[in-house]
């Protein structure tokens, strides 16, 4: 698999639509996929429908990084375990999904800066990570190319880097030879239910039986649980990235500073994305979640632009249908890989920056750019949980952050799935926090 991504990647997974299962998975994102994988260790029956490709949407658009650093407390014992299933699988999976362990660096351009590390720190060291702040000196011994006036930084050289659009379509092939049946080009319509409880679900191609059915749709998440009266305050932002042509290296890692984002790849080029900048479609869900989302506005107001329109057919653009019937065409066909155009822009400044940054690079090439849609959450951590509706779970809203701890956030998934303890305090990630009367807690904004 290569990018940009669009439909023209071929249909790898085809399969008959079997009449019944025990769990049907919605997405076959790093989420979905992984708990497929999961449930089907345990000798369960799964069938995964997607409405485009493996990984099409978000699961390989990111930058590839798999981190610790800056995540919220009551990711980082998840976020341990995770990091241990990546390693495993990079041992068992016949293909290079590009681990390894090159370490993410946070640079602070201002001394203000460094305080916010050193807040996040204590939550590290109960966790055993080997994340520590870094003086102006160490940080140009780390990254000496470098000509940002970096005054330190935050570094945790455990972290590691995979490639997005390798990785997940390995995992999957991995899944189907575990048992996991994944259909492509299969869209679920909408949840069968009877009694007031999930008994299987309607695709393009019909009806599948099966007692448990899990969401992990991403950005389309919100969509399809309104059409059956669920409502969670999930939106979804368009973030820019670029990859650059092979060049010198100036660091082996993932970095960022308050310009941009930058990680080595394996074909020698660099993924570059905006620091802390995306962009909001203003749409109808985004109209009645606005209020929900002031506390994170306000805390970073500069790093989000608002957007009147959604282009046709996106899960939050005013044309967007709400409701149909199992009969009718749904969104999910309409717009099989939600593929938006990248920031013109922010693609241009990007490369000015990292020239800027490394005057030794000469004259930064892009080689190509694209743009994701991340599904988010008001205070910036997923849902996780069992919905209001007898046999379906939810996974949804990893705010930019899934496809690092995405492996241990499937395979505890396949724990509530199964009926079992989670392993974790699940609190944080409850799908009744907004409506409980809880008070709304921002995680790190690092």
């Amino acid at each position: 698999m290569t990018f940009p991504f669009t439909m023209q990647m071929p249909l790898e997974h085809q399969s008959v639509l079997p009449d019944a299962t025990d769990v049907v998975v919605i997405g076959a994102g790093i989420i979905g996929v992984l708990t497929a994988w999961e449930l089907a260790k345990s000798g369960l029956r799964v069938v995964v429908l997607e409405k485009g490709r493996v990984a099409g949407e978000q699961s390989s658009r990111n930058w590839g990084w798999i981190r610790a650093q800056g995540r919220d407390p009551a990711e980082l014992p998840i976020m341990a375990e995770a990091a241990a299933m990546w390693r495993q699988m990079a041992a068992d999976i016949p293909e290079d999904i590009g681990l390894r362990q090159t370490g993410v660096t946070y640079l602070a351009t201002k001394t203000t800066e460094i305080g916010g590390y050193e807040d996040w720190l204590p939550h590290a060291k109960a966790h055993g990570l080997d994340s520590e702040i870094l003086t102006a000196k160490q940080t140009a011994n780390l990254i000496p190319n470098g000509q940002a006036g970096w005054v330190g930084a935050l570094h945790t050289a455990s972290d590691m880097k995979a490639e997005p659009w390798v990785a997940l379509p390995a995992i999957a092939r991995a899944a189907v030879r575990a048992g996991v049946i994944i259909i492509e080009n299969c869209a679920v319509r909408t949840l069968d239910i009877a009694a007031g409880s999930v008994i299987g679900v309607v695709s393009e191609h019909g009806r599948i039986k099966a007692s448990e059915v899990v969401l992990a749709g991403g950005a389309w998440s919100q969509l399809f649980l309104r059409r059956h009266e669920i409502s969670i305050p999930q939106l979804s932002v368009r973030a820019t990235v670029a990859a650059t042509a092979p060049l010198s290296e100036v660091h082996n890692g993932g970095a960022v500073d308050d310009k941009l984002a930058f990680r080595r790849r394996a074909d020698g080029g660099y993924t570059l994305a905006p620091a802390g900048f995306h962009e909001l479609y203003v749409g109808p869900d985004a109209f009645r979640a606005v209020g929900r989302y002031a506390k994170a506005l306000l805390a970073d107001f500069s790093g989000t632009r608002l957007l009147p329109l959604a282009p046709t057919g996106f899960p939050d653009a005013w044309g967007t249908k709400r409701s149909w019937s199992a009969d009718d065409i749904s969104p999910f066909e309409r717009n099989r890989i939600l593929n938006p155009m990248p920031n013109k822009s922010c693609v241009a400044k990007l490369a000015r920056d990292f020239a800027g940054t490394f005057p030794a690079l000469g004259d930064v090439k892009i080689k190509t750019a694209w743009a994701g849609m991340i599904d988010t959450m008001p205070d910036i951590v997923p849902v996780v949980d069992r919905a209001p509706l007898d046999g379906l779970t939810i996974a949804t809203g990893m705010c930019g952050h899934g496809f690092g701890i995405g492996p241990a956030f499937g395979r505890i998934v396949a724990r509530i799935v199964r009926g079992e303890p989670a392993g974790y305090d699940m609190d944080r990630f409850r799908f009744g926090r907004f409506t409980d009367g809880s008070k709304l807690v921002l995680g790190p904004n690092l």
